[in-house]
C-alpha cells in the first residue's frame, strides 16, 4: 500500500501548485541550523519566514565540494555542538509558527550516523516535508527511498544540468515533490548564469512532470527576479549567509536580504 504524504509534504505540494497557478515563481531561503548559534539561527530563521515560501533547513557538516562560505558556517555550527535533535526542534518550533513549507538538505553522512530510518521518521514527526541529499550514494540510495517514502516525505533530487533525458526519467521514478536543479561546481562561486538554464528547467519539468527549483548561482535579486521568470522555485542562501557573516546583528541583516529576495522574486510572473 502507498504510504500518504505527510501533511507538510502535502503543503510543499500546495504551495507549489498555487504559485503556479498564479504564474508566479516561489522563493525558497537557506539557512544551516546552527549557524553562528542554535538560538541566533532560530531568530534569523523566523525572522526570513515571512518572505519565504519554502524554508530550507541545512544539517552542519563539513563537505569538500561546499564554498569556504558554508564550510566556515557548518564549522561554527558543529563548533557550537549542532545535533540531529536541534535539527528536529527546529522544524518542530517552525512547522507551528511559519505557513512555509519545511525541506532538509543534508549529506549522507549525519543522516546514516544517526540512523536512516529514525532520521526519516524523525524529521516527518517534527513536520518536514522532504530532504535533498547532494551526496547520496548509488549503493545507499534505493533503502534511502524506501524509507522516506515510508515516512511520508519527499525524496528530491539534486539534478545536475549536464542530466539526459533518460537520467530524467529514471529520476522521476524514484522522486517526489520537485526537482532541484543545480550546475556542478563549488556553491557560492562568482559566474554569470547559465544560457542553458531555461531549456534544462523547462526539459526536468516536461520529463519528470515535477515543479524544478533552481538552486546555482543566484547571488542578487536581479538574477532571482530572471530566474523566476522561468523556474517554479528559486532557492537563495549563500546571500543569506554572507550578509550574516558580515554584520553584527545577524538575524536582522538575513532579514534584509530575504525581503530584497521577495521583493525581487514576488513582483514577476512568469510568462504563460
Amino acid at each position: 500500500m502507498s504510504t500518504p504524504p505527510s501533511w507538510s509534504a502535502a503543503l510543499l505540494d500546495g504551495t507549489l501548485t498555487l504559485k503556479g497557478e498564479q504564474d508566479r515563481c516561489a522563493l525558497g531561503l537557506f539557512l544551516p541550523v546552527g549557524y553562528p548559534s542554535y538560538s541566533v539561527s532560530m531568530d534569523a530563521l523566523h525572522g526570513i519566514a515571512p518572505f519565504a515560501d519554502v524554508l530550507e533547513l541545512g544539517v552542519p557538516y563539513l563537505h569538500p565540494h561546499d564554498s569556504p562560505l558554508i564550510r566556515q558556517a557548518a564549522a561554527q555550527a558543529l563548533a557550537h555542538g549542532f545535533g540531529i535533535q536541534d535539527l528536529f526542534e527546529a522544524v518542530t518550533e517552525l512547522a507551528v509558527s511559519t505557513s512555509a513549507a519545511l525541506l532538509v538538505k543534508s549529506y549522507w553522512a549525519p543522516i546514516e550516523q544517526y540512523g536512516a530510518e529514525a532520521f526519516a521518521e524523525g524529521l516527518a514527526a517534527a513536520g518536514g516535508a522532504g530532504v535533498l541529499v547532494p551526496d547520496l550514494p548509488a549503493s545507499a540510495a534505493a533503502g534511502w527511498q524506501k524509507i522516506a517514502h515510508r515516512a511520508g516525505l519527499h525524496r528530491i533530487p539534486l539534478v545536475p544540468t549536464s542530466a539526459t533525458a533518460a537520467q530524467l526519467a529514471a529520476i522521476r521514478a524514484t522522486s517526489s515533490g520537485m526537482v532541484y536543479a543545480f550546475a556542478p561546481g563549488r556553491t557560492g562561486v562568482e559566474r554569470p548564469l547559465s544560457p542553458h538554464l531555461i531549456d534544462f528547467v523547462r526539459r526536468a519539468r516536461t520529463v519528470t512532470g515535477l515543479p524544478v527549483g533552481v538552486c546555482t548561482d543566484i547571488r542578487t535579486p536581479t538574477q532571482a527576479a530572471q530566474v523566476s521568470t522561468f523556474a517554479d522555485a528559486v532557492f537563495v542562501g549563500t546571500p543569506l549567509l554572507r550578509r550574516m557573516q558580515a554584520e553584527a546583528r545577524a538575524p536582522e541583516a538575513a532579514r534584509a536580504v530575504a525581503r530584497d529576495f521577495a521583493d525581487a522574486v514576488r513582483t514577476r510572473i512568469r510568462p504563460v
